[in-house]
């Protein structure tokens, strides 16, 4: 298990399976007219494809948990909660890359399954098309949650899907190399710079992070980017410049490899791991790896503000849960019970503490942080973290892109980080 210092600065908080979201499919509006899932919800509801091959009491599901241990954790949930309502479950899990191209198809031929998960920042798209049905519609509870949880899974004032289980990012300190070092762990992005300067040697980076043109690379940047006042319905911004000033500042003065342009976040865990890299970018995702090297000591933190009268944004992760619109009313109610139970108290703890999540409801932190007190930094950015369709719904993938091409540009010299932002909003 990791050991942690015995005790973090003073205003330092301590702290599964899919980045939270970071796994975005891309899912355009042209995309969804092209496969035709924009058709009238009538066009939808005359078809219930091969749903009639499947027995009354039983419902097909369909996820993106294709690998163990996530495989198994929702797996058991879900048979869980299909038993206690009485009904079975046909489940198919696809990688994430191919779920929303699966969407796609059935939505088209009329073949939704049951019970769907999205990707939080897909949800809305899916919603715009008629293909789902209302949670309010359903009777199944919405109460409770964080509000960032609850604007991931709405569109235009409905509730369309729930996140159970949620994640987000924070700053991974290797705690030998601070010591040695006598640095404290940054607070600020003045100290971020500095710690990122001061414990780049041979052999070894500072900071390592993952800037790659994928929406892997704007969730990894979107902490800096909100924490600074930054608002994605305008990226232009003095706000956005500093923040991406000081994510290109770290490749520039050689803190951070070059090759950050190209890594995924599992890529930046191999860094860290490997001590080539003193600091992470990483989320929670990561632990069940990193607490299984013997000698790897480590502290998380909440990523650096600029001022530190700013508070830390963080981006929303996690998927949603949904009931996609079939046209068998009997099959959709059975679904939301099924979901109903699925998403109980006890449901939603069980999976946060094995897939190293975050309870979607803030009244089940107490309980959570007993079973994981390693959580403790991710539960603190939670309350504030903010869902990324939240200012631009079903838009958001534009704009993701542009952040992920700015930041590409500015990471490579190929321009300045106003110039780059500059650019890259053109395309939005």
């Amino acid at each position: 298990m990791p050991r942690h210092l015995p005790a973090a600065p003073r205003g330092i908080h301590r702290g599964a399976p899919s980045p939270g979201n970071s796994r975005t499919s891309g899912l355009s509006r042209r995309s969804v007219l092209a496969a035709g899932l924009l058709a009238p919800a009538a066009a939808l509801l005359t078809s219930c494809g091969d749903s009639g091959h499947v027995p009354a009491d039983t419902l097909r599901v369909m996820d993106s948990y294709s690998n163990d241990p996530d495989y198994g954790i929702i797996g058991g949930a879900l048979e869980d909660a299909a038993d206690r309502v009485g009904v079975k479950l046909q489940r198919v899990a696809v990688s994430g890359q191919s779920l929303i191209q699966r969407v796609l198809q059935q939505g088209s031929s009329g073949t939704l399954p049951d019970i769907l998960m999205l990707d939080n920042p897909d949800l809305q798209q899916i919603a715009a098309t008629t293909a789902l049905r209302s949670f309010d519609e359903l009777g199944i509870p919405t109460e409770g949650y964080h509000d960032g949880v609850l604007q991931a899974g709405t569109y235009e004032g409905d509730v369309y899907g729930v996140v159970p289980t949620v994640n987000t990012i924070a700053l991974f300190c290797n705690t030998p190399m601070f010591q040695e070092a006598g640095l404290d762990y940054p607070r600020t992005w003045e100290e971020l710079r500095g710690c990122a300067a001061e414990l780049t040697a041979d052999g070894r980076f500072g900071i390592a992070f993952c800037g790659n043109a994928t929406y892997e690379g704007t969730w990894q940047f979107l902490p800096f980017f909100w924490s600074n006042g930054a608002d994605e319905r305008s990226i232009a911004t003095e706000e956005a410049a500093e923040a991406l000033g000081l994510v290109s500042g770290f490749v520039q003065d050689g803190s951070a490899s070059s090759s950050v342009l190209n890594w995924g976040q599992a890529d930046v865990k191999d860094q860290f791991v490997a001590e080539r890299a003193a600091m992470m970018v990483n989320g929670p995702w990561q632990l069940p790896e990193l607490s299984g090297i013997e000698d790897l000591e480590y502290e998380i933190v909440m990523l650096p503000v600029r001022d530190s009268g700013q508070a830390p944004v963080a981006p929303l992760g996690g998927e949603a849960w949904t009931v996609p619109a079939t046209g068998d009313s009997a099959k959709e109610e059975l679904a939301a019970a099924v979901l109903t139970e699925f998403l109980s108290d006890e449901s939603i703890l069980s999976m946060a503490e094995q897939r190293f999540t975050v309870p979607g409801r803030p009244a089940l932190t107490e309980a959570y942080l007993q079973r994981r007190p390693d959580m403790d930094t991710f539960v603190d950015l939670i309350p504030e973290a903010r869902a990324r369709t939240a200012q631009l719904g079903e838009n958001w993938p534009t704009t993701a892109t542009a952040l992920y091409t700015a930041l590409q540009l500015a990471l490579s010299g190929q321009a300045e980080p106003a110039e780059a932002l500059d650019q890259a909003e053109e395309y939005v």
